[in-house]
């Protein structure tokens, strides 16, 4: 995947990029040399880190360890058998890999502050081994770099050749970064990040996508670790593991807008040439006043812009773009026509999802009570009950976020095979979407990139995706809103576009969780016409909902859910005449009015 050369942001961060190569070959002092450098190596350390704990949402204060694994693995190759720091820079990248996937497969599953508090136990684990393996590491004295000059050994007299180098480096991280944001895997990511149980609806498998995005994360982090220990031709545990470094990076990335490509680089420039210009000038008042410098720039941009450099002013900026002449918007690509050939050929009326026996107990409740229902093609199902009856403990077990204690749930899959499917991925990868009760939008992310989530699971082509999410939005009166954020949406809005996502991963089954709650009329007669629409092009509904007008319109069959066992299943018109519905939902005393 390449840039799109159309599309005028191109242009200008490509003119932005060459500025920034030209200033310190220009103007070639050692100071501004090594500032560059050190803005380079510490941008690519962010934007590596923004894998991690911009798209995944998890935050890494141990980063340090993969910088530290790379510098050291370079450094004991070129001490002990003379092995190029370059061939050492691809070892440690692998090492890094492998110990990533170590420490992420357990740690990624921990939530909020106990993922970073065991990252910093790995990073102090590791820079005790390393203080305690002295006779080939050199232990707390550290070991040197022997300065052979030249390009093999990236030790050079000409200090400009280490800028070009980490401009290098820095553009091979930025275009990685770059590639995951706009690839299925860099949208997986970001889903997870906002709502885990949602990106799971969409086939997501987080474990894996949050795996693959550690590996990748540390393996750049570890290439540029030891670009930056071969720069400083010396390393030692306390700053090669350093958790001050983990955390310099992390405030880079925060200050210049996390989940964001650009983000981290715009951060790095903002805060490292004002801290490193403090510690020069202030050196005399007191040692570390660079450090206040940070927690200063850092509390005052959490206060007045806590999405960030990129986050406040990145929309500004592309408006600024747009408008540039003769270059301006990119034309949006034509809508392509496109049969769905996913779907499995079934007949009208054949069973397409089956419930059988479920039964699911939260210690003395029994939430569902010898619950079994049929879906069939082309039908629309109501499922209703009054407040706590258990419809949406049946609708959990029906997608798999919920596993029965007893019973089965099978369904047809895209195949045409009947399959008993266990995780709510599994659900959505054999053709069965869902929305939730409360609205769970990606807010991180435009209208279209949302519906392109569920696009995703068929292909890992971005236009193809872009193509099924347009057709889809057409279908849910979306399309004017697709450049939008998604937390820009109205209720209504947002319930359309949970249908959507749903809808992109082109389903045969659509579970919809009360889509018309909190709705105004108008919004409820749209959604009405747009489950009818969706009924047509081949998918079976089934929906709980508390519209009682809009279910009885709606529903070709409705089921009755009360006190965790199914009341009365049947017609509408029966259904809602039964007296022990009326009884459950009113009670005794109306059964006769």
């Amino acid at each position: 995947m390449f840039p799109d050369f159309r599309n005028p942001r191109t242009y200008v961060s490509l003119l932005v990029l060459l500025v920034l190569f030209a200033i310190p070959m220009v103007y070639s002092t050692p100071f501004m040399t090594n500032l560059f450098v050190l803005l380079f190596v510490f941008s690519a350390l962010a934007v590596a880190w923004n894998i991690v704990g911009g798209y995944v949402g998890q935050l890494s204060l141990g980063h340090a360890v993969f910088y530290g694994i790379g510098g050291y693995s370079a450094m004991l190759l070129t001490q002990s058998f003379e092995i190029s720091p370059w061939i050492g820079m691809l070892v440690g990248a692998v090492i890094s890999a492998v110990v990533a996937v170590v420490i992420s497969y357990p740690t990624l599953r921990l939530r909020g502050p106990f993922f970073a508090l065991a990252t910093i136990a790995v990073l102090e684990v590791v820079r005790l081994l390393v203080i305690h393996q002295e006779p080939w590491t050199g232990g707390s004295s550290g070991i040197s770099l022997p300065l052979n000059i030249g390009w093999k050994w990236i030790v050079f007299r000409d200090k400009t050749n280490y800028v070009i180098i980490a401009f290098g480096l820095f553009l091979f991280v930025l275009w990685a970064s770059w590639m995951i944001r706009k690839s299925r895997l860099g949208h997986y990511l970001i889903a997870i990040r906002e709502r885990e149980d949602a990106a799971l609806a969409v086939g997501i498998h987080t474990v894996r996508a949050k795996i693959v995005a550690a590996v990748i994360s540390a393996m750049l982090t570890s290439i540029i670790g030891t670009f930056h220990i071969t720069y400083l031709t010396f390393v030692d545990p306390a700053s090669a593991f350093s958790l001050d470094l983990s955390i310099q990076i992390a405030m880079f990335a925060l200050i210049g807008g996390l989940g964001t490509v650009a983000g981290p680089v715009a951060g790095t420039f903002l805060v490292l040439p004002i801290a490193e210009l403090a510690r020069g000038w202030l050196s005399s008042v007191g040692n570390g006043m660079h450090g206040v410098v940070y927690g200063a720039i850092l509390v005052l941009v959490v206060l007045t812009i806590p999405r960030g450099l990129a986050g406040a002013f990145g929309g500004k900026v592309s408006q600024w773009i747009a408008r540039l002449p003769y270059i301006g918007q990119r034309p949006t690509p034509p809508v392509l026509a496109q049969q769905d050939s996913t779907k499995p050929v079934t007949e009208k009326g054949q069973p397409v999802l089956k419930a059988e026996k479920l039964y699911k107990r939260f210690g003395g409740l029994l939430a569902t009570n010898d619950v079994s229902l049929v879906l069939h093609q082309g039908e629309i199902l109501g499922v209703i009950g009054p407040n706590g009856a258990g419809k949406t403990t049946v609708f959990n077990q029906l997608s798999g976020f919920l596993a029965p204690d007893q019973g089965t749930v099978s369904m047809l899959s895209n195949t045409g095979e009947w399959l008993q499917p266990k995780t709510p991925n599994d659900f959505a990868r054999k053709g069965l979407g869902r929305t939730f009760q409360i609205a769970k939008p990606f807010t991180g992310l435009t209208v279209l990139e949302n519906i392109m989530l569920g696009a995703f699971i068929h292909t890992a082509n971005r236009h193809e995706a872009e193509q099924v999410a347009r057709r889809v939005a057409e279908l849910t009166d979306l399309t004017k809103y697709l450049n939008t954020e998604a937390r820009s949406l109205t209720v209504g809005g947002m319930k359309r576009l949970e249908i959507a996502r749903a809808l992109a991963i082109r389903p045969h089954i659509l579970l919809l969780d009360e889509v018309m709650a909190g709705l105004n009329p108008t919004d409820i007669e749209k959604a009405i016409a747009m489950i009818r629409r969706i009924r047509d092009s081949g998918v079976s509904v089934l929906l709980i909902e508390h519209m009682m007008q809009a279910t009885m319109a709606l529903s070709d069959r409705i089921i009755v859910i009360n006190e965790g066992g199914v009341l009365v299943s049947g017609a509408p018109k029966d259904v809602i005449e039964n007296p022990a519905v009326i009884e459950a939902y009113l009670g005794k005393e109306f059964q006769d009015a």
